[in-house]
Formats: structure tokens, sequence, C-alpha cells
């Protein structure tokens, strides 16, 4: 195991959608909705991984949106993730330590970013 494969991206997919109005909905919020190319920024984001040398992305988000996260990941190909799935928003903090405590569990050595 390389020391970037230690490192574990947190991708946090959170919000209403409600900013980015017609676009972006509640049902379909702004980070799953093609904005300025092919995919989401969810997806983008997904793809500058792909060649960073970490392990596979743990991806925090709304239950009301895990098929939309399970379905944009398998469309980039994403392999061997995570996904985390809050019951109700609680803000980034909240994520973050929920996120801490799934990856400590996994491997106490473990780095996110």
């Amino acid at each position: 195991m390389t020391s970037t494969d230690l490192i574990t991206p947190v991708i946090l997919c959170g919000g209403n959608g409600t900013r980015l109005w017609p676009v972006s909905r509640k049902s379909r919020p702004k980070q799953f909705c093609s904005l300025t190319g092919e995919g989401s920024p969810f997806q983008d984001t997904l793809r500058r991984l792909e060649d960073a040398g970490c392990a596979a992305p743990m991806v925090i988000t709304h239950a009301d949106y895990r098929f939309i996260a399970a379905d944009q990941l398998a469309e980039t190909g994403s392999k061997g993730h995570a996904i985390l799935l809050e019951a109700e928003g609680r803000n980034t903090a909240a994520s973050v330590a929920v996120a801490v405590v799934h990856a400590m569990s996994e491997d106490p050595e473990r780095l996110m970013l």
C-alpha cells in the first residue's frame, strides 16, 4: 500500500438545490445537474480523482439523493466507494464528523481529503 492509498477523498453532496433554481431543484440539487459540460459537478469531481492515486472516495449525501449519487457514480465507472447517508441535513461539520468516524473504523491510520 502506498502513502496515497491511505488518503480517502471525501465528497460532500449536500444542499437543497434552491440557489440555482430553475435548473437546480430539491428533487435534483445543483451537485447532480449538468451545469457546464457533460457531467454534473459531482461527476466532474469523481473524474478529477481518477488519476490522483487516492483510495476510493467516500460520498456523503442526503438519503433522498442516494439513488442519484449511486447512478452518477456508476456512470463515471467509480468503484469501491462508500456512500454515507444523512437522514437529516446538519451542515458540513456533522458530515465531516461522520466521515471521520467511518474512516477510522476501517483504518485508524487513514488520512482524509
